[in-house]
């Protein structure tokens, strides 16, 4: 009984944090460029009283074993890279990932970032840069005029700028991309950090073999599906509760077998 115990009480916990994620996804779902993430779970360790195969006398062999396993466990919070629908917002520096990539950000210790929210700005020297001041190390080198009267970015990254009625191009954006985007490390403000587990970096033109394409005047919503978020959050609330009720079968259980000399 105190191992039906335990065992549901490993099941309680793994969707206690089951709930913390989907309530996560939920929380980002009007997020630029959020990516949703899941869980997942492996069963414990399992007791073998019996095993398979083992002599079972005249010769015949145990075709089963008898094995009891000790509950489950949450191993991993996978994010999930699919790309999420396009919103147009006619913003000049609104700019979208359509396909594989990421946008470099360069962060105030020097190191390296990466995003797929491309609600850039321009900062007062010209430079682009992300809603909290950062530099976009994808547009290194360009610098807006302040008396350009529009900027264009083509769907392979040149980026050109229009200044008395002459356009001339100012630069080129370069994306990155990572060959298990899955091991990079959330560090919020839609940012992720490479880790070893996320391979190389690779650098590419938009539009690239491989890269995905850029969109001005758009940018990537999150890609949490709230009828699907809600599913999930309906199945780990169940699944809470059957446990909770197997703690409480056993609990029972314990306390018939405690009156039994009375």
């Amino acid at each position: 009984m105190l191992r039906a115990l335990y065992t549901s009480a490993s099941g309680m916990q793994g969707q206690q944090m089951n709930l913390d994620v989907i309530a996560n996804n939920l929380a980002n779902v009007n997020t630029t460029g959020f990516k949703k993430s899941k869980m997942e779970f492996q069963d414990m360790l399992y007791q073998t009283n019996r095993a398979a195969g083992a002599e079972a006398g005249g010769g015949n062999q145990v075709p089963t074993s008898m094995q009891v396993g000790h509950g489950a466990r949450a191993v991993a919070t996978s994010k999930v890279f699919t790309n999420g629908e396009l919103h147009q917002t006619g913003d000049k520096l609104d700019t979208a990932i359509h396909g594989n990539g990421f946008f470099k950000i360069t962060l105030p210790d020097g190191t390296d970032a990466y995003t797929r929210d491309g609600a850039f700005k321009m900062s007062n020297a010209g430079n682009i840069v992300t809603s909290d001041g950062l530099p976009v190390a994808s547009f290194a080198g360009i610098t807006v005029p302040s008396n350009a009267t529009n900027i264009s970015i083509s769907a392979t990254g040149a980026v050109s700028t229009t200044v008395d009625g002459v356009t001339s191009n100012v630069g080129q954006i370069m994306l990155s991309r990572f060959a298990n985007p899955g091991g990079m490390e959330s560090v919020g403000g839609s940012l992720y950090k490479s880790t070893l587990a996320a391979g190389t970096e690779e650098t590419g033109l938009p539009g690239a073999t491989g890269m995905g394409s850029v969109q001005q005047g758009w940018l990537e919503l999150s890609n949490v599906k709230v009828v699907e978020e809600m599913v999930n959050l309906i199945k780990a609330q169940r699944a809470y509760e059957i446990n909770s009720k197997a703690i409480q079968a056993a609990d029972e259980m314990m306390q018939m077998s405690n009156r039994l000399r009375g």
